[in-house]
């Protein structure tokens, strides 16, 4: 399934938006932009903010979607996330780092019509020392 990738990744994102809020997750800010990097959602689950990397794929020919938030993407995500929490009044929340990847099964004119979906909790965290 070829299919332009922007398009993807903003239903991607709809869905992921869609299930997080399903979940009871609170959307604080989707698509934060700090320079060049970005962060997909900004979220409270609970008390704790969570910075989530939505990756969505047409197929599994490149891969799994998880394995495309490399460490280089990772460092990326962590200087946005940084850059948000100066723009709170309560600096230091309880913060993770989650990844939701996001295979589309089946598509209806350039559509995702049938999904699977993945929450990777905590999936990765800012290297310290």
């Amino acid at each position: 399934m070829d299919h332009d990738p922007h398009s993807l990744g903003r239903q991607g994102e709809l869905l992921a938006a869609e299930y997080l809020a399903g979940k009871g997750y609170r959307i604080i800010v989707r698509n934060y932009r700090h320079r060049r990097n970005e962060i997909d959602i900004i979220a409270f689950d609970g008390r704790t903010l969570c910075f989530i990397e939505v990756k969505t794929r047409g197929s599994l020919e490149k891969g799994h979607p998880v394995e495309s938030v490399t460490p280089q993407k990772q460092k990326e995500i962590i200087k946005a996330a940084r850059s948000y929490l100066l723009t709170l009044e309560n600096r230091e929340p309880d913060c993770r780092f989650d990844v939701i990847a996001i295979l589309a099964d089946a598509m209806d004119n350039d559509r995702i019509s049938s999904f699977t979906i993945e929450h990777y909790i905590d999936a990765f965290w800012e290297e310290t020392g």
